[in-house]
């Protein structure tokens, strides 16, 4: 018997693996058409069901192999994106979050060395209304918590930024600030250093700044101090001494914000040479009106006269009067600041001056300054 005679005569239906026979038709129900290689188109020959049988096992493979592809693009996708995470989270390394404080809840550091003189200046009244104009300040401040600081204390110590504070407390703005937990002479480091790179603080308050860190032993001499803020050794002694003239002395000036390093040498010697004559000096000039500009007050108090060029005379020259304040309906709306040399500078508080008006504020100044005669060149 041939080979095809035999596989004629096997039952494939019954083989493990094989489909199950086919059911009987019940004649009285009408079947829907059946799709290619559905139940009802099951091959009858062997080749034929093992054909069907790897068709659907290769369709199975095809399928799965599409998965596995979508699976690996997603995780490839998954890969570049962590990547690109990973980038930003390194770009923000040492970054420190700020947050928007309540300006009450802020003291001044006992060390504070921005002298509250500042904030009657017309470069304080710019600051404040550059921060109105922009809704807060765009450069934080920086705080440290305070321990245990009951309801409605103060909960922060400020580090850095009393100019900013003060327009805030002024403009009833919340205070951008970093916070940040310091020890006393990591406070007092900051806030030297960042103080110090600005061109308005004064050797004085310097002097004092330093004074104060010395008598509460943060530092156990002068040169460990500005080894501490990365200040220049002289500069340190020179601010000292500034700082421990006596009252009368510092009283003569205007405001002790206008004392100068370079002053400090001959301030001393003079002092210790001829204490009583220099305090002569300085009450004189402490009761002039207007108040004398600083380097005549400091010939004068060493000595010297730069209006009749005779020693100890004391004559003051005229000087160029004080900040005007403005006033409107008993309201302060604005600031005039004569400079020593001429010019002026007028600041409006932003509530007083739309932007859309600012135009008609020039015209204003232009009418009055061509009602005066023409300066010569």
């Amino acid at each position: 018997m041939g080979l095809k005679d035999k596989a004629s005569k096997i039952d494939f239906g019954s083989l493990p693996g094989i489909l199950a026979p086919l059911p009987v038709p019940d004649p009285g129900r009408v079947e829907p058409p059946s799709v290619a290689g559905s139940a009802g188109h099951r091959p009858k020959t062997a080749p034929g069901l093992m054909m069907a049988q790897a068709a659907d096992q290769r369709s199975e493979i095809l399928r799965e192999n599409e998965n596995l592809k979508t699976q690996v693009a997603d995780l490839a996708l998954k890969a570049a994106r962590t990547d690109e995470l990973q980038d930003e989270l390194k770009a923000w390394d040492g970054a420190k979050a700020t947050r928007l404080l309540d300006p009450r809840l802020i003291a001044r550091s006992r060390w504070a060395n921005r002298d509250e003189r500042h904030f009657g200046s017309a470069a304080f009244e710019e600051l404040k209304v550059e921060i109105a104009n922009a809704g807060g300040n765009i450069q934080p401040v920086k705080v440290r918590p305070l321990a245990g600081g009951a309801e409605g204390s103060a909960r922060y110590e400020l580090v850095f930024g009393h100019r900013r504070l003060e327009a805030c407390q002024q403009l009833n703005l919340p205070v951008l600030a970093l916070v940040e937990n310091l020890g006393d002479a990591a406070l007092f480091v900051e806030m030297d250093r960042e103080n110090r790179s600005r061109k308005d603080l004064s050797a004085w308050e310097q002097g004092v700044m330093y004074q104060r860190a010395l008598q509460d032993g943060l530092f156990p001499s002068n040169r460990k101090l500005a080894e501490a803020v990365g200040a220049d050794l002289s500069n340190v002694g020179k601010a000292l001494a500034l700082a421990s003239l006596p009252e009368a002395v510092v009283a003569a000036f205007e405001t002790p914000l206008e004392l100068q390093y370079r002053w400090s040498k001959p301030l001393r010697d003079t002092w210790e040479r001829d204490a009583a004559g220099m305090r002569r000096r300085a009450e004189l000039l402490a009761k002039q009106s207007p108040r004398p500009n600083a380097k005549f007050v400091f010939e004068v108090l060493v000595g010297q006269s730069q209006a009749s060029g005779q020693k100890g005379s004391g004559t003051v020259p005229p000087t160029a009067p004080a900040a005007v304040a403005i006033h409107v309906k008993g309201a302060k709306a604005g600031l005039l600041k004569v400079g020593h040399e001429g010019g002026a500078t007028v600041i409006i508080e932003p509530a007083w001056l739309p932007a859309a008006r600012a135009s008609e504020l020039a015209d204003t100044i232009e009418r009055f300054l061509a009602t005066l005669p023409k300066p010569s060149r």
